[in-house]
């Protein structure tokens, strides 16, 4: 049996995809760990939706114990993961090579599994607006670049930031941005860590600085395409096994997409 988990709440149009045989399921009514158990060793699961499902499943169960196929049919409105693995949404992806080794974060003294990044940052702080703007308008599309542009103008401030890495210790002043990438996209399409490997057993810490408000702006959309990365008096990349960031003063930081309010400080290890 092929079961497919789908969030109702998303504007997924998956039903009129859903080929005979198969099972349709309203995730937010299931129990991942009763569901994962009590299923047979040759059926199969496919995951509706983007980097939140992906995340809320490896946070929910212990993913690299899976005995079953499990597949992502990518139809979030980010899809990190699947631009990280070149990959584009519409088509079942077996998911279960890329849910082992997983990297983890802790942020207020909860550990957090994750598919692609752990940023602190504006990044959060985008995160942060845009759920606001859900709250108030559910159907309203988000602009990301738009939230960014005005946290880079007007809304974020930028910190100092104390950082380790695997032991070695950095300070920065004017930190915009202070990641720990598994894979190389966050934001919903910014190339952030174009150097990073999912599968290098590392995470990548890009470090954006800038006490020039407009110098930032002007440089943001190099990140798309992985060009901040030349800006070496802008940005520091570092990359590492075991990550400690700490900010001067607290902000919004995002788990893949998702997002905690009032953070100082978080971990990361690979």
């Amino acid at each position: 049996m092929k079961y497919y988990l789908y969030n109702p709440l998303a504007n997924n149009g998956i039903k009129s995809h859903i080929p005979e045989g198969t099972q349709l399921i309203d995730a937010s009514k299931t129990d991942y760990p009763d569901f994962f158990a009590g299923l047979k060793e040759d059926d199969e699961v496919v995951l509706i939706g983007g980097d939140g499902t992906i995340n809320y499943l490896i946070n929910h169960i212990d993913a690299s114990d899976l005995k079953n196929n499990v597949y992502l049919y990518g139809n979030g409105s980010g899809n990190d993961f699947l631009n990280d693995i070149d990959e584009k949404p519409g088509k079942e992806i077996l998911l279960n090579p890329y849910l082992i080794d997983l990297p983890t974060a802790t942020v207020n003294g909860k550990k957090y599994k994750y598919i692609n990044n752990m940023s602190f940052g504006i990044d959060g702080y985008c995160c942060e607006e845009a759920d606001r703007i859900k709250a108030k308008k559910p159907n309203k599309k988000i602009n990301y670049t738009a939230i960014a542009i005005k946290g880079l103008l007007f809304a974020f401030k930028p910190r100092h930031a104390w950082i380790e890495v695997d032991g070695k210790e950095y300070e920065f002043d004017n930190c915009w941005l202070a990641p720990a990438m598994k894979g190389r996209y966050c934001g919903g399409g910014m190339m952030l860590a174009p150097g990073q490997d999912r599968h290098s057993g590392k995470l990548t810490v890009i470090v954006y600085m800038s006490k020039s408000k407009l110098k930032s702006l002007m440089n943001f959309p190099k990140i798309f395409e992985g060009k901040h990365v030349e800006l070496t008096n802008m940005v520091k990349v570092i990359e590492g096994k075991k990550v400690y960031v700490r900010f001067s003063e607290p902000c919004a930081v995002q788990i893949d997409g998702e997002t905690i309010l009032n953070v100082r400080e978080y971990r990361a290890e690979a």
